[in-house]
């Protein structure tokens, strides 16, 4: 069976016709929410690797399951000192951050 190609998109093509080209309100808001809810999905993944629930990692952190939930499920935005406290002393990593222009 032969395949159509001429239709495939790449992920930026797909951001570019449905959300406008980078800079625009509507395409940052997208980046920024995928930020957020990566944030979460990384710390997530971290956790289970470590084999920790939630509620272990919070009290790790001095915080509460509630929270290390809404964290991980981009319910609620977390402080970067708070994510620091997570990464380092909840699982025992190095929170690395970068900018790019």
């Amino acid at each position: 069976m032969k395949t159509k190609k001429d239709n495939v998109l790449t992920l930026d093509q797909f951001k570019d016709k449905h959300y406008g080209k980078r800079g625009s309100a509507k395409r940052e808001k997208l980046e920024t929410g995928y930020e957020n809810f990566k944030i979460g999905a990384l710390i997530h993944e971290a956790r289970l690797e470590r084999g920790l629930t939630q509620e272990e990692l919070a009290e790790k952190v001095g915080t509460t399951k509630s929270y290390i939930s809404k964290i991980e499920n981009n319910i609620k935005e977390a402080r970067l000192s708070t994510l620091q406290k997570i990464i380092e002393l909840g699982l025992g990593g190095q929170l690395q951050l970068t900018v790019k222009l």
